[in-house]
């Protein structure tokens, strides 16, 4: 199966055929612009898309305050450009760290950037594929995110020895470091929207969100 045909199921066929579709991405090597543009930013801007949908339509239910929360249309796009932002900045950095454990536990030429970001964005595929719960207005953040992320951990397990190819000794060590990453700086990124969908943060009100009104304002 092509790798860009599959798109809106790579998470799926990751999850079910585990190595031997990371051995097709492996075989394909789909370099980092093919990845972001057909892989990625598809996946950003769906989910982003239609969780701003059901918060214009249903609102958030903030268990703290016993009510749902309603936003207006500023409010939303300010607050899914935003979070678009931190989790491409997150999932750069990740793949970054990825690349420098991996020259860290054995030096190879396999440990590129552009593997590493394939690794990564392939991965976490099954943690945006969860986050299309988030329209629901009593879904509550975290869970999808911990779903999504469990799920990522274990997708990660096959592909990483697939697309970084360390040694044999070396590969379990590294698949313990990459997941503890990928868990801290993806439960960070949910954890700050989180507060503010539950109405602990008043993101419009800050400097990134006035910067991000204002770039939209003009």
């Amino acid at each position: 199966m092509d790798y860009d045909k599959n798109l809106m199921f790579q998470a799926l066929i990751l999850m079910f055929e585990g190595a031997t579709a990371w051995d097709r991405i492996a075989l394909q090597a789909p370099g980092l612009a093919r990845v972001f543009f057909f892989r990625l930013l598809p996946m950003m801007v769906i989910t982003a898309a239609l969780e701003g949908l059901g918060l214009a339509r249903w609102g958030k239910w903030q268990p703290e305050f016993r009510h749902y929360r309603f936003f207006t249309n500023d409010q939303i796009v300010t607050y899914e450009v935003a979070q678009s932002l931190l989790n491409l900045v997150m999932i750069l950095l990740c793949s970054w760290l990825v690349q420098v454990m991996g020259r860290t536990f054995h030096g190879r030429d396999t440990y590129t950037y552009g593997r590493s970001f394939t690794a990564v964005v392939c991965s976490l595929g099954a943690m945006f594929l969860l986050r299309l719960l988030d329209p629901l207005p009593v879904m509550n953040p975290y869970i999808s995110w911990a779903l999504g992320i469990v799920l990522s951990i274990w997708i990660l397990y096959d592909g990483l020895p697939r697309l970084l190819l360390p040694d044999p000794t070396h590969a379990f060590g590294l698949y313990l470091s990459c997941a503890f990453v990928l868990v801290l700086a993806t439960g960070s990124v949910r954890a700050f929207t989180a507060l503010y969908l539950q109405g602990n943060v008043g993101f419009s009100h800050s400097f990134i969100g006035h910067t991000i009104i204002e770039l939209i304002g003009h």
